[in-house]
C-alpha cells in the first residue's frame, strides 16, 4: 500500500535534515519505493504494515538517527486523496489554505482553539470528513491569534499541518 509519512517540525527551530537522509532511514526500516515531497518532511513509501505499526517503526527509526524526538503521522494514498477533495475553501492568490494531519478527535480541539481565537479578515476554520482546514490571509499565518496556538509545545504530538498546494504535490508523487 501506498503512504504518506508527514514529519512534523523538520526544518525549523533549529531541527533540520536532508531529505535524502530521511528518504535512507526510511529504506533502512524497510519501507519501499521511497522519496520526499518537497524539504518540509513528507516521505511517500510503499508498505505492506499497517498505518499504525508504521508509525512507531518509522518515529522509532527517525528519533535514533537524527537525536531528536520524532513525530510523524502516516496516511494512506486514500485518506490523502480524502484531504486533497475535502477542502472546503474556494482557492485565492490573497490567501493561504491548510490541511491538518493528526490524531484522531484533534479537530475538535483545534476547531475550539480557532473559535477562541481573534481573527482577521477573510480567517476561516472548517471540519470536513473529520479534517481540520484553515484559511488565513497570505502573510498572516505565523502572526494570528490561531497560528500563535500551532505551535504550542503541548500539542506537538498531536498535529501538523500542510498547505494545500502541498497535498496536491504528494498526491502527484504517490500516482
Amino acid at each position: 500500500m501506498k503512504y504518506c509519512a508527514f514529519l512534523r517540525g523538520v526544518n525549523v527551530k533549529g531541527t533540520n535534515m536532508k531529505m535524502a537522509d530521511v528518504c535512507q532511514v526510511f529504506k533502512e526500516a524497510g519501507m519501499l519505493d521511497v522519496g520526499s515531497v518537497l524539504a518540509s518532511g513528507n516521505i511517500v513509501f510503499s508498505s505492506d504494515k499497517k498505518a499504525e505499526d508504521l508509525k512507531e517503526i518509522l518515529e522509532k527509526a527517525m528519533s535514533n538517527h537524527f537525536s531528536y524526538e520524532a513525530f510523524l503521522f502516516i496516511k494512506s494514498q486514500e485518506e490523502t486523496e480524502i484531504f486533497w477533495n475535502s477542502i472546503p475553501f474556494e482557492k485565492n492568490d490573497d490567501l493561504h489554505i491548510y490541511g491538518f494531519v493528526g490524531n484522531p478527535g484533534v479537530e475538535s480541539v483545534l476547531m475550539g482553539a480557532f473559535e477562541a481565537a481573534s481573527k482577521t479578515e477573510n480567517e476561516k476554520a472548517d471540519i470536513v470528513n473529520d479534517l481540520f482546514y484553515w484559511q488565513v490571509p497570505k502573510g498572516n499565518t505565523l502572526d494570528s491569534s490561531f497560528g500563535k496556538v500551532l505551535g504550542k509545545k503541548s500539542l506537538k504530538d498531536q498535529f501538523t499541518s500542510r498547505n494545500i498546494n502541498t497535498f496536491e504535490k504528494i498526491l502527484k508523487k504517490m500516482n
